[in-house]
C-alpha cells in the first residue's frame, strides 16, 4: 500500500479503539519494551537518553505515558526528552521532561511544555518514534510531515529507533523516500521486531 492508503486506513483503525482497549495495550507495549533485552542494554547505558513522543489524546495515539512513569520510577539515572513542533522550520525542538514539567496541549494536541524551557542538544541513546503503520523493514509511516525523520536523520548510528505500534506490521510500503529514516525495532503488544 502506499502512504496516504496506510495513513487513512490506520487512522479508522486506531480511531475505533475504545480508551480501555488503549490504556491497555498501552500497557502492554510498555510491558514488551521494558522486557526486551536489546533495550535494557541501552537504559543500563551510564547518562542514558531517551527521547519520547507525548501523545495526541484526540488522534487516539498510543500512550507513552506508562512507559514514562516506569523510567522515572526504576531508571532514575535516564534523562528524558521530548519535543516541542517548529512548524515555520518543520523541525524538533527538544526538553528535558520531568515529573514536575508543566504541560499544556498546541493546536494539534501535541503537549508541550506550559513555561519557557530551555532546549537541550546532543544525542540521545533511544527514540520513541510515533507511527500510524510499518512494514517488516521498518519503514514507517507517519502524519507525513516529515519532522521526525529529519531529527532521526541527526541522531547517531547507534541511537535506537524504536517504533511503539499497536498493529501488526504490513508486507511492504511502497514509495519510500531516501529521506525516510528507517526503524531499528518496533514495539507491539505481542512481540518487538527487530530491523538492524
Amino acid at each position: 500500500m502506499v502512504k496516504d492508503e496506510l495513513r487513512t486506513t490506520y487512522k479508522a483503525r486506531r480511531a475505533a479503539l475504545s480508551a480501555d482497549e488503549l490504556q491497555r495495550v498501552s500497557e502492554q507495549v510498555a510491558d514488551r519494551f521494558f522486557a526486551d533485552a536489546r533495550i535494557q542494554t541501552c537504559l543500563a547505558k551510564d547518562g542514558a537518553v531517551v527521547h519520547t513522543f507525548l501523545p495526541i489524546k484526540r488522534q487516539n495515539e498510543l500512550s507513552t505515558w506508562p512507559l514514562i512513569h516506569r523510567l522515572w520510577r526504576d531508571y532514575p539515572g535516564i534523562t528524558i526528552w521530548a519535543s516541542v513542533t517548529e512548524p515555520a522550520t518543520r523541525t524538533l525542538q527538544h526538553f528535558q521532561l520531568t515529573s514536575t514539567t508543566g504541560l499544556i496541549e498546541n493546536k494539534w494536541g501535541i503537549p508541550e511544555p506550559s513555561d519557557t524551557f530551555t532546549p537541550v542538544t546532543g544525542t540521545p541513546d533511544l527514540v520513541l518514534v510515533p507511527l500510524l503503520a510499518f512494514d517488516r523493514n521498518g519503514h514507517r509511516v507517519g502524519y507525513g510531515g516529515g519532522y521526525y525523520d529529519r531529527f532521526l536523520a541527526g541522531t547517531s548510528a547507534d541511537c535506537l529507533k524504536i517504533g511503539l505500534s499497536f498493529f501488526d506490521p504490513v508486507d511492504w510500503i511502497e514509495a519510500v523516500d531516501n529521506t525516510d529514516i528507517p526503524l531499528t525495532g518496533c514495539v507491539m503488544p505481542t512481540a518487538v521486531c527487530w530491523f538492524s
